[in-house]
């Protein structure tokens, strides 16, 4: 399960899809409607909010709104609460390793979509931490990668 801090912009469709369908996964475990992944470390954050459902279902309808914008259609009556109004943070730690681990998959598998116009906006302003789109859900902190992150080595 991968619940991504950056934008959904940086996602390329394989991503964008498979983000979606995690986080569907996440909003059951948040519900108690499944047994598995419900120690998962990606949720821990939505848990320690003030309305871990409100908060997953902005984070759903971020997505839906990515999606939207492609011309994809995600089926928005599978988002089970009412979008939280607030945000979340993360560090900026927790920004450079996604944003670099995303890069890594994305050149693996689309290599194309590093010329997609958010990477090139944030090639351009440096490749700095700061200038990482995130999700609207999200406010960068200061502060080295999350602790419920399980980092992989070489990224």
């Amino acid at each position: 399960m991968r619940i991504w801090s950056l934008h959904p912009s940086l996602l390329d469709a394989k991503g964008l899809v498979a983000c979606w369908r995690e986080t569907l996964l996440a909003q059951k475990v948040l519900e108690g409607k499944t047994r598995g992944y419900t120690r998962h470390p990606q949720l821990e954050r939505f848990r320690a909010s003030s309305g871990p459902l409100a908060f997953i279902a902005a984070y759903l309808a971020s997505l839906a709104d990515e999606a939207d914008s492609r011309g994809y259609r995600f089926d928005r009556s599978r988002i089970h609460a009412v979008p939280a109004a607030g945000t979340l943070t993360v560090t900026l730690g927790q920004v450079a390793y996604e944003a670099a681990l995303l890069r890594a998959k994305i050149a693996a598998r689309a290599p194309d979509w590093l010329d997609s116009p958010a990477w090139v906006a944030f090639a351009r302003a440096g490749g700095e931490p700061a200038a990482i789109p995130l999700n609207p859900l999200f406010v960068a902190v200061p502060g080295d990668v999350a602790s419920w992150e399980r980092v992989k080595p070489g990224v």
